[in-house]
């Protein structure tokens, strides 16, 4: 629901993905590698109404792979427990989605969208979209398998001679499908360019489930943009959470309200990577946990609004990533946030 031109909106109704009701029109996108369970965990505690897992590789789960299971990781404290699977077989994913559904998924997300050559390669992803009747075939073996509501991710098509993505999106809702998200590029595009949030129009029309528009929304703006090129029913906030677990109820906030979009502080902001990185050292152990936050850490420290110059951040940044101790990791992190409050006092 957009701002009115008096500054305020109506409530939006809830958003259902089957009989799924979701607190948010806000939703945290699954990204592999970045929504780890300590993650998924920093975003609920600030208020997200939906964070989805890392893509889940349906044949390894199966096989109890330790680094996949640990991907699918439930926790306590999560508002919806959201598993994106990915798979290149109807029966793995069948499989994956009874696993899923048993280890108490909410919903259970179909890939179908990943541009990486690993995924494509393996015929999995977004290649999917190159062969259309089977990947129905796919979605329907994951609706089958049990009775937790389905989703697909998907991209506009596989590049711009085949824009797919409206027929997809309805064969997906023939065979079960409760909701899709659309990323507004294609694949041959990876993440190059803008994305078109006008061509998920054309699926919106196609599909009578809610449909999610996903691709460049990083503040409130561009949510507004996003809802009203596409007329989506919500968004999905992929890169622009990196540094920002927070970004999704601010952007939901300033919607709700027709206020401009409110983030944390810096003193704030300390507060949530110190919580961050601890949950993700009791979470991996300190070694891994710490090879594990890096990315993180350099991503708070890009995001936070510093007095510092950006060479110093960057000299920051880059002498905070090269520390191999947990502890030391924490006290350099506080002394750069004190010293920053300092300079900005």
């Amino acid at each position: 629901m957009l701002p009115s031109e008096h500054g305020k909106s109506a409530v939006a109704p809830a958003l259902r993905i089957g009989g799924v009701e979701i607190g948010g029109r806000i939703l945290n996108a699954p990204m592999t590698g970045i929504s780890d369970l300590p993650f998924r965990r920093a975003c609920s505690r600030l208020g997200a109404a939906y964070v989805a897992t890392e893509m889940v590789a349906c044949q390894e789960f199966a096989r109890g792979r330790a680094d996949v299971v640990r991907r699918a990781a439930v926790g306590d404290g999560l508002p919806l427990m959201v598993v994106q699977l990915v798979a290149r077989e109807p029966r793995w994913v069948a499989h994956g989605a009874r696993l899923a559904a048993a280890a108490g998924a909410d919903i259970i997300d179909l890939n179908m969208g990943c541009p990486c050559k690993e995924v494509t390669g393996a015929l999995s992803g977004a290649a999917l979209m190159r062969d259309l009747d089977f990947a129905e075939r796919m979605i329907e073996a994951a609706v089958r398998a049990s009775d937790v509501p389905v989703t697909v991710k998907m991209r506009l098509g596989w590049d711009n001679a085949s824009r797919n993505a409206a027929e997809l999106a309805h064969r997906a809702e023939r065979v079960g499908a409760q909701a899709v998200t659309v990323h507004g590029r294609t694949r041959q595009q990876f993440y190059k360019g803008s994305a078109d949030w006008h061509a998920v129009a054309d699926v919106k029309a196609a599909v009578a489930v809610p449909v999610i528009v996903n691709g460049d929304v990083t503040d409130a703006q561009d949510a507004r943009r996003a809802l009203a090129e596409s007329g989506a029913d919500a968004v999905m906030i992929g890169r622009g959470v990196y540094g920002r677990p927070w970004v999704a109820p601010a952007i939901e906030r300033a919607l709700a309200s027709g206020d401009t979009m409110t983030e944390p502080d810096l003193e704030a902001r300390l507060g949530i990577v110190l919580d961050h990185f601890r949950e993700t050292l009791r979470f991996y152990g300190d070694s891994l946990g710490l090879k594990h936050f890096k990315k993180h850490l350099g991503w708070y420290i890009e995001a936070a609004p510093w007095p510092l110059a950006s060479e110093a951040r960057r000299l920051a940044k880059s002498r905070l990533c090269q520390i191999d101790e947990a502890p030391a990791v924490e006290r350099a992190l506080s002394d750069l946030w004190t010293s920053s409050l300092q300079a900005a006092a």
